[in-house]
């Protein structure tokens, strides 16, 4: 029991820096995936528009789930940090990308059409789990 508690004990600090800096990480991704949206779907949310919280859930998992499997993956803060922001810059690019190839259906959300942002939500999640499995190598 006491190697137990001891393994707790020395790792339970790398435990919440890893958690820390990958929250950190989910959250500069959550404000620049704001930025670089054409509409504002936190405000929109607020606002009661059920499509704009279908498609931001999507961003955030999406953001998620390539940060989890770097973390995972990683063996160092700075390993969490440079792979974290790789995911990120994918899957933000990939976030423009549909915007481009999509663009019509930003303005559906704004209007409250779910299955646009049901749509704009799988692609995002879809695109996290091909990052997420790349960056793991």
């Amino acid at each position: 029991m006491q190697a137990v508690i001891d393994s707790l004990l020395s790792g339970l600090p790398y435990l919440v820096l890893h958690m820390a800096v990958t929250l950190a990480m989910l959250g500069i991704g959550a404000w620049l995936y704001e930025k670089i949206t054409p509409i504002r779907e936190l405000e929109m949310i607020k606002a009661g528009n059920v499509a704009a919280a279908v498609s931001y859930s999507g961003a955030l998992l999406g953001l998620a789930i390539p940060l989890a499997v770097c973390m995972a993956a990683s063996v160092s803060v700075l390993d969490i940090v440079v792979w974290g922001v790789v995911a990120l810059a994918l899957q933000l690019a990939v976030v423009r990308l549909v915007e481009a190839i999509l663009g019509g259906l930003w303005h559906r959300i704004e209007g409250n059409e779910v299955g646009p942002a049901i749509l704009v939500a799988a692609v995002k999640l879809s695109v996290a789990a091909i990052n997420a499995a790349a960056v793991s190598g």
